[in-house]
């Protein structure tokens, strides 16, 4: 089973306030455990896509099975506000809705990556419209010649944002786009392209509309982007060769090479998979599907075997030879046992485990990356055992990875001379702030749904009670600073749009766990290796 079957349920219509099921902690928890075990069709459950078109007052705010939040209704009003409209359509929402700030910058721009939560919210509450617009309008942008200075990108790019320009005396609206020629850095965007088909897929699921998928420009548009991710050179590994700054973390905090957990999940599971269920088996979609299958194989293997870290594995590596030659070397990358730094030792339960950030010849990247993680379980990258661990590490490293806001993207900061060397000395990600270290309210949904799929809910309910005491009153903020995430970040944007659309997309997973069908996958058995802990070489 590749993914969650909805199918079936996809004609349903949505069911009244009186016949919805309410989900208490225990019913819920015995919900996700069936999403675990077996996928939805495991459990006796309704999903009711919305069948409305237009962007009326939320349904799923009025059909509460928890009790109703008065920042629900806020949250709504807030996203409604940032909706950008192209020749009278909606196609988007805006990065931030900040007026009190002096510099726009590029936070009125329509990025691809920050609309995927608005983009889920609107469908969870019957609202597709939008989606489709946007993921028409951006397909439509990947088409338009690509040039940085005198550089051609790649056909495939998708852009990372792009901004609607309105012309009241012509009565015109134009569209304008960014490749990355205009962003700080001039990086183009490695993970625009993997969101859009993972929204893609997740709008084919919610309403049942197989058709977009099956254009002719959609089904380009995704062997384009998957032509980029599947290039062979010289690489040695399955993991993805991006510069430094591509994607959510858009500045230098030492994570390219063979791209760390974030981009590996989505050029591998996440986003292979979600083409796989959307390719059309023609010759161009087959030969494209025979180049992904190849790559899974490989690329579930190499992170389920040297990514992960445990307690055992750190042991481990503390313990390895150096310098081994041939094919049997258990020290396949040349690990050096001193280079592992002193907080792992401290951080590291001995129940749980998680992901690295990344692995090259006689280095690892021990830091944990929030996004990359949640991805990981949701993908199934992450066998079954590895998502409990990785839910045991969130849970004994409360006060690390969560503190009194939801969720570090990072962990540990980089601090002195390190931050001096890695970040160029970025005033903007000095230690516990921003990239480095800083809590982003935006991943609270998708730890809410790597908790709902492992069949752990109650760790999403206290991380969104904990987020609700503060980012109302705080006008939702883009990201929080300090070691426990205490203070609104120092350059951080208020009404982020993407905190309020992630907010938003946890409550309505937790009011309805089938929810969780637009964005999970299960994990296909024939590509499920065998994992051996590697040998330490004194055993």
């Amino acid at each position: 089973m590749d993914d969650f079957d909805l199918s079936r349920l996809l004609d349903k219509p949505r069911l009244n306030i009186e016949r919805q099921r309410s989900f208490d902690e225990r019913s819920l928890s015995e919900l996700s455990i069936g999403l675990t075990r077996g996928g939805l069709d495991y459990c006796e459950i309704t999903y009711s896509p919305g069948g409305r078109s237009g962007l009326d007052t939320p349904v799923s705010s009025a059909r509460n099975s928890f009790e109703p939040h008065p920042m629900v209704a806020d949250a709504w009003e807030a996203l409604r506000r940032s909706i950008v409209y192209f020749r009278g359509q909606p196609v988007g929402t805006i990065a931030a809705i900040d007026h009190a700030s002096e510099e726009v910058l590029n936070y009125d721009q329509v990025f691809v990556r920050d609309f995927v939560p608005s983009a889920l919210a609107f469908l969870m509450n019957g609202e597709p419209e939008i989606v489709k617009n946007f993921l028409l309008k951006t397909l439509h942008l990947q088409g338009w010649e690509k040039r940085i200075d005198r550089f051609k990108l790649g056909e495939g790019v998708m852009p990372a944002s792009f901004k609607v320009l309105h012309d009241p005396v012509r009565k015109t609206d134009t569209l304008m786009a960014d490749f990355g020629e205009s962003a700080i850095g001039r990086v183009a965007p490695v993970d625009s392209g993997f969101w859009w088909i993972i929204l893609l897929r997740a709008y084919t699921k919610s309403t049942g509309d197989l058709s977009l998928a099956e254009t002719p420009e959609c089904q380009k548009g995704m062997r384009l982007i998957l032509t980029l991710c599947l290039s062979e050179g010289f690489d040695t590994f399955p993991t993805l060769l991006c510069a430094d700054g591509c994607s959510m973390i858009d500045r230098r905090m030492s994570l390219y090479s063979m791209l760390y957990t974030y981009i590996a999940c989505y050029s591998g599971q996440y986003l292979e998979k979600c083409a796989l269920s959307m390719l059309k088996h023609d010759t161009e979609g087959k030969e494209c599907i025979e180049r992904i299958v190849k790559r899974l194989h490989a690329l579930s293997y190499h992170i389920r075997s040297y990514f992960w870290l445990d307690f055992q594995q750190l042991n481990d590596i503390y313990r390895y030879k150096t310098e081994e030659y041939s094919h049997t070397a258990v020290n396949k990358f040349n690990v050096i046992p001193d280079s592992i730094p002193d907080w792992v030792f401290d951080f590291m339960p001995t129940r749980g485990g998680y992901f690295i950030g990344n692995i090259s010849p006689a280095r690892m990247d021990f830091r944990w990356f929030a996004l990359g993680n949640c991805v990981a379980i949701l993908s199934s990258l992450a066998t079954p055992e590895q998502s409990m661990a990785i839910m045991d590490l969130i849970e004994s490293r409360w006060e690390e990875l969560v503190g009194e806001m939801p969720l570090k993207i990072a962990y540990p900061a980089i601090e002195s001379h390190d931050w001096r060397i890695v970040t160029g000395c970025d005033p903007k990600n000095t230690r516990w702030s921003y990239h480095n270290g800083g809590s982003w309210p935006v991943l609270l949904w998708l730890l809410t749904a790597a908790c709902i799929k492992t069949g752990r809910p109650q760790i999403a309910r206290r991380a969104i009670d904990l987020a609700e005491t503060r980012l109302l009153k705080d006008s939702w903020p883009e990201y929080y600073d300090g070691k426990l995430g205490k203070f609104i970040g120092k350059q951080a944007r208020k009404y982020q749009t993407w905190s309020i659309a992630g907010y938003l997309v946890a409550k309505m997973m937790l009011e309805d766990p089938s929810h969780l069908g637009m964005i999970s996958l299960e994990e296909d058995k024939q590509m499920k290796p065998v994992i051996k802990r590697s040998s330490s070489w004194t055993c």
